[in-house]
């Protein structure tokens, strides 16, 4: 038996704490040999099956992340191959016969147009002298004059007749959410597109998500992006709207990133409208502490898409190289994503020293203690 077991607890409590690898806080291991092992290409790593696919971020993974959004669906894109409004219940009609101002209601200074025009009724149809009534709706403007011309030859001679829109009320689309001032907009004789509708409505505001547009037609919804139009000029998704539908602007509260690990600054990063790069969302977070993170483990991890063979993709930048930031200003972030910048190893040590380190130093004066104890009594 040891004349001294104070020192004998003393050096294997300190034996136990040498070999001890819990470590507080989260971290993600750059160390080969556990899921983030590179392959013989050095261009992606190996995985966990069926939870984690790990990429390295470089070009091939930056042309793969700079497609183009997917198209609107093949039904948006049908158009007809000449657009003409059809008359509809409550449009006003103005009808003019020209040499024959007995036939044609005045405007005056005190009536406008769609005031002293020929309202489409309930049954829709319209009363206009010598004719009678007239079935108009879904009639195209030139059938209507075509069938007053030719009723009211009858009566007169060879008559000219015009037939306008004095006031275009049977047909809406509506716009909500996001822009300035949502409502109901008529559908006229002129085609109205998407961006027609939301520049009608005032325009987006400072909190619009102009990504994430829903249009509602009938039973079905359907997913737009202002921005592929705005800024990479893809005429697909300026759809022509039809009556009835319903475009909706979202905001943009949710579309954020969360910045994590040894930044100067964790905080949650919003997207700006034309989106967020990696190096904006860490430059945004004060930069990553050159003192204690591990510039090789700059991690991004995301949701794998629906339908994916695994939950999470984990890409990784290797930012000791300092080429490697263009990579991260090239690198575009997508709504929820987690950047997470992982701590050096030195950095976790001294962590680990820091939380044992009153323990050992209760543990060592308790050791002197009882060795000057013993020393007395001897």
């Amino acid at each position: 038996m040891t004349k001294h077991p104070s020192k004998l607890l003393l050096a294997i409590l300190l034996a136990g704490l040498s070999g001890c690898t819990i470590v507080p806080g989260s971290h993600i291991s750059t160390t080969p040999g556990w899921f983030l092992e590179e392959d013989e290409g050095n261009e992606e790593a190996e995985s966990l099956p069926d939870v984690v696919k790990v990429h390295t971020i470089n070009t091939r993974i930056l042309q793969a992340e700079t497609q183009e959004p997917p198209q609107p669906a093949d039904n948006l894109l049908e158009e007809p191959a000449d657009y003409d409004y059809e008359v509809g219940l409550g449009d006003v009609l103005q009808i003019t016969v020209w040499d024959h101002p007995e036939l044609t209601i005045p405007a005056g200074s005190m009536r406008s147009p769609s005031e002293s025009g020929n309202w489409v009724h309930n049954d829709g149809t319209i009363f206009y002298p010598y004719v009678g009534k007239i079935k108009v709706v879904g009639l195209r403007v030139t059938e209507i004059r075509d069938l007053i011309a030719e009723r009211i030859a009858e009566y007169i001679e060879d008559p000219q007749v015009d037939v306008t829109i004095a006031a275009f009320r049977s047909q809406k689309v509506y716009v909500s959410g996001e822009v300035k001032q949502p409502g109901a907009y008529p559908v006229t004789n002129v085609p109205l597109r998407l961006l027609d509708a939301v520049n009608a409505s005032g325009g987006l505001t400072e909190f619009s998500d102009w990504s994430d547009v829903s249009l509602s037609r009938g039973d079905k919804e359907y997913s737009l992006s202002l921005r592929a139009v705005y800024q990479e000029g893809n005429p697909a998704h300026n759809v022509l709207l039809r009556p009835g539908d319903v475009v909706h602007v979202g905001r943009n509260d949710d579309n954020k990133v969360f910045v994590m690990g040894e930044v100067k600054e964790a905080r949650p990063v919003p997207m700006t409208r034309n989106g967020l790069s990696l190096a904006e969302a860490l430059s945004t977070s004060g930069g990553y502490q050159q003192d204690t993170a591990d510039a090789s483990g700059i991690f991004v991890v995301r949701r794998a898409p629906e339908g994916s063979d695994h939950l999470v993709d984990l890409y990784q930048l290797n930012a000791k190289d300092a080429t490697a930031l263009i990579l991260a200003d090239s690198f575009k972030l997508q709504s929820r994503d987690i950047v997470y910048v992982t701590a050096a190893p030195l950095a976790r040590w001294n962590r680990v020293i820091r939380n044992i380190l009153p323990t050992v130093q209760t543990v060592y004066f308790g050791v002197l203690a009882a060795d000057r104890a013993e020393v007395l009594s001897d």
